[in-house]
C-alpha cells in the first residue's frame, strides 16, 4: 500500500521514537484527545477478539466502543489485507 510523502514522513517519526514515554508525548502533540481515545478503544477492541470467547456486545461493552467499532475491528482483523492489527498483536505476543 503506497503512502504519501506526508504520511511516510510521519511514520518514519514514529519509527524514531524509542520509548514509551516518547511515543505518548509525541501522539498528545498529534492527536486531540478525542482521536487519543478513539485509537485507544480500537487497539482494545483488537486485542479483545484476539483473545476470543467474548462476544461482540460483550467487547463494546468492556472496550466502551460502539457495536460498529467492533464489527469494523473484526473485519480489518479478518479481511483486509494489510493485517496491520494481526502484525502488532502476534509480536506482542512473541
Amino acid at each position: 500500500m503506497p503512502s504519501s510523502p506526508a504520511r511516510a514522513a510521519l511514520y518514519d517519526a514514529i519509527l524514531s521514537l524509542k520509548t514509551r514515554q516518547e511515543v505518548e508525548a509525541f501522539m498528545a502533540d498529534l492527536c486531540t484527545p478525542a482521536e487519543l481515545r478513539a485509537f485507544g478503544e480500537r487497539w482494545q477492541v483488537a486485542r479483545l477478539l484476539d483473545d476470543g470467547g467474548k462476544s461482540y456486545r460483550e467487547i463494546a461493552a468492556e472496550a466502551h466502543a460502539s457495536p460498529t467499532t467492533v464489527v469494523r475491528v473484526a473485519r480489518y482483523l479478518k479481511d483486509m489485507p494489510h493485517q496491520g492489527y494481526r502484525l502488532a498483536l502476534d509480536r506482542l505476543k512473541a
